[in-house]
């Protein structure tokens, strides 16, 4: 049964959290099930915490929106560390 689909994007314009965190998890599963390279699991991780370390430096973004991307930049982090175990 496919997911329930979910806005794009927030009325402000910008994605929510939670698809950061779905990708964040989606990799840590795909690396935990060998489905994908460690290689290329590093190379998304290390642009998800670019990318969310970027979004959660603007000064205009929105506070409710910064907790939430700050959560999903400390679980990319987290699994950031994990993959640099990992050869």
């Amino acid at each position: 049964m496919p997911k329930e689909s979910q806005e794009e994007l927030g009325p402000d314009g910008l994605p929510g959290h939670d698809y950061f965190l779905d990708a964040v998890k989606h990799i840590d599963e795909a690396v935990s099930n060998k489905s994908i390279a460690s290689s290329a699991a590093k190379g998304i991780v290390f642009s998800l915490v670019e990318t969310l370390g970027a979004m959660v430096g603007d000064p205009d973004l929105p506070a409710h929106l910064k907790s939430g991307y700050m959560g999903a930049l400390d679980l990319a982090v987290e699994l950031e560390a994990k993959l640099a175990k990992i050869r």
